[in-house]
């Protein structure tokens, strides 16, 4: 489809949009939140778990927001899954833990039985961790019929067996010099009014958005992204995190990557300085080509300020329009933003950060 229309139709639409759902509400995003965390950690098993970890020994992968959708023109997932599916078969061969941190399946745009029977590789790819004890699932505002039984029943038990729980949060929890620390996982619509239970959200993605993407082949990342939010959101979460001691919190959502409280755009500018800054040329020039490049894949998501404490990561998405794919790996003691790239040999793995988690620990302090 030209240029051209594609804007005619999608200006309206993300006018319409901004103009009558609702905006993330910071408070309702912090007691949202802060409720869930505490009831995790007083042990309400049905709302999330408490997972010990050695850090020298644990291994997780965490992806989230990959919207696997209906095969249709309106399925961001598409372009993206054997990208996914590399990713995981590697990540099982190695023995890492998927923490599947949701918007897995897009129960918006279709129906539940299609999204399985057209996702039944990765699915099964994913239920291949489940039958290891390796898997943990959460929901979020786009697959939240899997926080019930029936549904859950109906349509993973015939992939995943009837075990399955889907929680709507995990917590990570470690030891480093006689202090614990938490990693508080989440989807990240709490308290986002456009996600959680907003009825028109539901309506204007069913009745108006779909039918546009699926007939002139328009895809967008993420609604949030479209109107953007995803800043707003971040620094809501990022905010959140800073209220509680030794602990770090790490969602989705939003669709794009945050590490360490930094998005890859800033760390990469504040690194392009210091290289500057000594003078180091040969730095200077590969800092500048990965900064052109990010720049260009997150164009239009500058973050409004920056966010300095250390405590809050995001996974990224599952469904960028390329199809490469960003996830969160805490592994061999370090905690690393990763890409899954298309390339000629098919997929490759890309570290874009990573940091050693005791160095975050003692940025805490």
């Amino acid at each position: 489809m030209p240029n051209p229309l594609k804007r005619l139709f999608q200006r309206p639409i993300i006018w319409l949009s901004n103009r009558f759902s609702s905006k993330p509400d910071k408070r309702q995003v912090f007691i949202s939140l802060s409720r869930l965390q505490q009831e995790i950690l007083q042990g309400k098993r049905q709302k999330g778990l408490v997972i010990p970890f050695d850090q020298e020994q644990a291994r997780f992968i965490i992806f989230s927001d990959q919207h696997k959708g209906g095969k249709d023109g309106a399925d961001d997932f598409m372009a993206a899954e054997q990208n996914y599916l590399t990713a995981l078969s590697h990540y099982y061969d190695q023995g890492f833990t998927f923490i599947n941190l949701g918007d897995c399946e897009e129960l918006w745009e279709c129906p539940p039985a299609k999204v399985i029977a057209e996702n039944r590789a990765s699915l099964l790819e994913e239920a291949r961790f489940f039958q290891q004890k390796r898997y943990y699932r959460v929901f979020g505002n786009h697959d939240l019929e899997w926080r019930y039984n029936v549904p859950r029943l109906q349509f993973l038990k015939p992939i995943f067996g009837k075990k399955l729980k889907v929680y709507e949060g995990v917590i990570l929890k470690t030891s480093y010099q006689d202090n614990e620390y938490n990693i508080f996982l989440t989807h990240g619509h709490q308290g986002d009014m456009r996600s959680d239970g907003n009825t028109f959200s539901k309506w204007f993605v069913a009745a108006i958005w779909t039918p546009v993407q699926r007939f002139f082949n328009v895809h967008a990342d993420t609604l949030s992204d479209s109107f953007d939010l995803a800043d707003r959101h971040n620094i809501m979460m990022y905010e959140w995190s800073m209220q509680y001691q030794n602990t770090f919190l790490i969602s989705g959502h939003t669709h794009k990557p945050v590490f360490a409280s930094l998005d890859h755009i800033d760390r990469l500018t504040k690194q392009l300085e210091k290289a500057q800054s000594k003078g180091d040329a040969a730095q200077v020039s590969v800092l500048q080509k990965a900064l052109i490049a990010r720049q260009e894949e997150y164009a239009g998501k500058q973050f409004v300020k920056t966010m300095a404490h250390p405590s809050y990561f995001n996974t990224g998405c599952c469904c960028f329009n390329d199809g490469d794919i960003t996830g969160i790996e805490i592994a061999e003691g370090f905690i690393r933003l990763i890409k899954w790239k298309k390339d000629e040999n098919g997929s490759s793995r890309v570290v874009l950060e990573e940091s050693p988690l005791y160095y975050l620990f003692d940025q805490m302090d």
